[in-house]
């Protein structure tokens, strides 16, 4: 039975195996994004802190390349997902965080969440395919792969940063705080 708190993000479990721990703590901080963007207007999406140039909107589509890229490009070997296989990303090396600006906070929302759901299968096939131990289709340069644990405690630590990022973020816009 999963556990969902106040801010409807659902707990890790406390007492699982390997998978099931980082899976829920991958689930909880993509919860923590959810919650941290949601009831976020246009201009609420756009809004940066001091002299970063982050944005909640641009982390949500960061986000989403990020999901497409780890559990997709690198894990299956599969090419790239619209909108990112169009990308020129030696013009804009930051086009995921630049272009957000554009976006609708629906469109970026739906967005992520398809990423997510994508991953979500990603996984599950991976997990089918060899578990935690099978191995990256596509290699670093150097020849190494990642195994499908390094790429969730990856994912874990990615979504761990900007959330933190994304509290400073939220209460700039409304004040709302909370971890």
């Amino acid at each position: 039975m999963t556990i969902v708190d106040e801010q409807g993000r659902p707990e890790p479990p406390v007492a699982a195996g390997e998978a099931a721990t980082l899976l829920g703590f991958l689930d909880f901080h993509r919860a923590t994004l959810a919650w941290k963007c949601s009831d976020v207007d246009e201009d609420g999406m756009k809004v940066t802190v001091g002299a970063s140039a982050m944005t909640l909107g641009g982390m949500q589509k960061h986000l989403a390349y990020v999901e497409d890229w780890w559990l997709s490009v690198r894990l299956h070997g599969n090419e790239p997902q619209p909108p990112w296989d169009t990308v020129d990303w030696k013009a804009d090396r930051d086009w995921d965080w630049n272009s957000a600006a554009a976006d609708t906070p629906a469109e970026l929302h739906q967005m992520w969440q398809k990423s997510i759901a994508r991953s979500r299968e990603l996984t599950a096939l991976a997990m089918a395919e060899g578990g935690l131990d099978r191995m990256a289709a596509r290699p670093w340069q150097d020849g190494t792969a990642p195994n499908l644990r390094w790429i969730l405690v990856h994912m874990i630590e990615e979504y761990a940063r900007h959330n933190g990022h994304a509290d400073l973020l939220r209460e700039s816009i409304d004040g709302r705080t909370g971890e």
